[in-house]
């Protein structure tokens, strides 16, 4: 095998399950709207990162080499996406109008890996760091896709979970505002941290 699976397994869930951009998209998500209405965009969200492990397993990290501004500027896409999330999430109040109607659905959760600065950094860190060169890059791709599919599916449910658990505590109560300034604030701290504080 081409791939440290143990090794990469272990790596993937410290990565997906800690915070950064797509976990505070995913708590505020089901704070907001509930489990079962946000499952379409956690489903989304799970997927996404597909559309990042592909193209970097079959040759993308040498476009890194060659014109390193595509991830500058991807970096900076990313940045404003994710502000953009989090204020929409500050300026929201939970239970408010029909959630099964209003929740982001799946098409929104697909393109938040991929304008995700940690989504990138997480699965170049796993081709460079456990993937032995010379492998079968079919092998080495689709066994890193399916651990972090695998990872996504478990922990995006559980951070979604959480936020729809604070929710049924807070909501329509004087704490909620604050509840989703500091989701919002947690946001963009997580965006900055990975873009200027080396985070991955």
């Amino acid at each position: 095998m081409s791939i440290a699976v143990a090794s990469f397994a272990i790596f993937a869930a410290s990565q997906v399950g800690t915070p950064g951009p797509a976990n505070m998209a995913l708590l505020a998500t089901g704070a907001r709207y509930g489990v079962r209405a946000a499952l379409p965009f956690v489903a989304g969200v799970s997927l996404g990162k597909q559309l990042v492990i592909w193209p970097v397993g079959f040759g993308l990290l040498q476009l890194a080499d060659s014109a390193p501004w595509v991830f500058q500027a991807l970096k900076w896409v990313s940045a404003a996406y994710v502000i953009w999330l989090a204020w929409k999430v500050a300026n929201l109040r939970l239970g408010q109008g029909d959630p099964a109607s209003s929740a982001p659905g799946f098409a929104a959760g697909l393109i938040v890996h991929p304008l995700n600065p940690k989504a990138w950094a997480m699965i170049v860190a796993g081709f460079t760091g456990f993937v032995t060169p010379g492998g079968d890059p079919f092998v080495a791709t689709a066994t890193i896709a399916a651990i972090l599919l695998a990872t996504q599916i478990v922990l995006h449910t559980v951070w979604t979970l959480a936020g729809d658990q604070i929710a049924r505590t807070l909501a329509g109560t004087p704490s909620e505002p604050y509840l989703m300034y500091t989701l919002a604030a947690l946001t963009v701290a997580s965006v900055l941290f990975v873009l200027f504080g080396g985070g991955t």
